[in-house]
């Protein structure tokens, strides 16, 4: 592959010769839609590294249709004929390895596929705050009659800390809600189409200070793991609610915890966990303003089907010799922008 993530080698698009091999999270889990009835290439599927170890070494293509369990990495001394592999997801931190990052083997993702179900999680989340749909939940299967007064979103201060694509999605919903959206990315600048303003991130804490809700959609990379710790929630006001669908170790999680049993923040949503599944042990689960989803804010029928559709397209790419789409850069961990 060049550097563009254009492949060097010459490719008929209809040579039966490119093998692929998905790795799946069980035997019943099938991508929808593949393999394809009439596509050239040949489709292996693994649902761990034994089978994924067998089959490695037929396979140019890997696509990883479940990336959680590490099958790829305990596999890779296999891996001889590999030139590329496609994750069916935005984050990369299950993914990246080594041996992978040192290769030349390109890497890609699917960034832009689950930006609308995530930003109208992260949306129906914040809605869930401001119109206390957990205690009217509650209250209905205890048949109990109690009126309270809730909150709009219109006028309230959204800090996104993650302005890629993600949060982009989450932005525009939230400034058509009439909410003040600023972020926080790797550097400070002005001028942007969905953000009021872009702090860098030595400005978390100010950044923060001010925000009615702050929503994390950023990577987890070296410089993000626990950014998201005492200083940052401290910084917060009391009255300030939480969303986090970036990964769990973004987040400092005692110092969440702390932060929440103590009122110094009113409210956090989690859909994702230093420890996922979340420990039955952990004092999330039953924390009466916290709300834990099984990491899932992107995943919809819809966004599955696309997923697939996304891999097929660069899969034909790959097969006529040309660029692939979302090439990531596998030593920052994402795909720049």
């Amino acid at each position: 592959m060049t550097g563009d993530g254009a492949p060097t080698r010459s490719a008929d698009p209809r040579a039966p010769s490119t093998t692929v091999l998905v790795v799946v999270g069980d035997e019943d889990d099938r991508p929808p839609g593949l393999p394809p009835a009439t596509h050239p290439a040949r489709f292996a599927f693994a649902w761990h590294a034994p089978g994924a170890q067998r089959l490695l070494p037929d396979a140019e293509v890997v696509f990883l249709w479940s990336f959680r369990g590490g099958v790829l990495q305990r596999a890779w001394p296999a891996a001889t004929r590999l030139r590329w592999v496609h994750v069916a997801g935005a984050g990369l931190d299950a993914t990246i390895f080594p041996e992978l990052v040192s290769s030349d083997v390109v890497l890609t993702n699917s960034r832009g596929v689950l930006d609308v179900a995530m930003a109208e999680y992260a949306v129906a989340l914040m809605l869930a705050a401001a119109k206390d749909l957990p205690s009217t939940i509650a209250l209905q299967a205890q048949h109990a009659w109690r009126f309270r007064l809730t909150e709009t979103l219109a006028g309230k201060r959204l800090v996104v800390v993650g302005p890629g694509s993600i949060g982009r999605a989450v932005a525009r919903r939230a400034g058509a809600l009439g909410m003040e959206v600023t972020a926080v990315g790797r550097r400070a600048r002005g001028g942007d189409a969905d953000f009021k303003r872009i702090a860098g991130p030595q400005e978390l804490s100010d950044a923060v200070a001010e925000a009615d809700y702050v929503v994390l959609t950023l990577p987890l990379t070296a410089a993000s793991r626990g950014m998201f710790g005492w200083e940052a929630l401290a910084s917060m006001k009391p009255t300030a609610r939480l969303v986090n669908l970036a990964r769990g170790a973004v987040v400092d999680e005692h110092a969440l915890v702390q932060a929440l049993s103590s009122g110094r923040m009113a409210w956090a949503a989690l859909d994702v966990f230093d420890t996922e599944p979340l420990q039955a042990s952990s004092p999330l689960w039953d924390m009466p303003n916290v709300l834990v989803s099984p990491h899932m804010a992107g995943d919809t029928t819809e966004s599955h089907l696309a997923l697939v559709e996304l891999f097929l397209g660069n899969l034909d790419r790959w097969l006529r010799g040309e660029a692939l789409s979302n090439v990531v850069d596998k030593r920052l961990g994402f795909v720049p922008s």
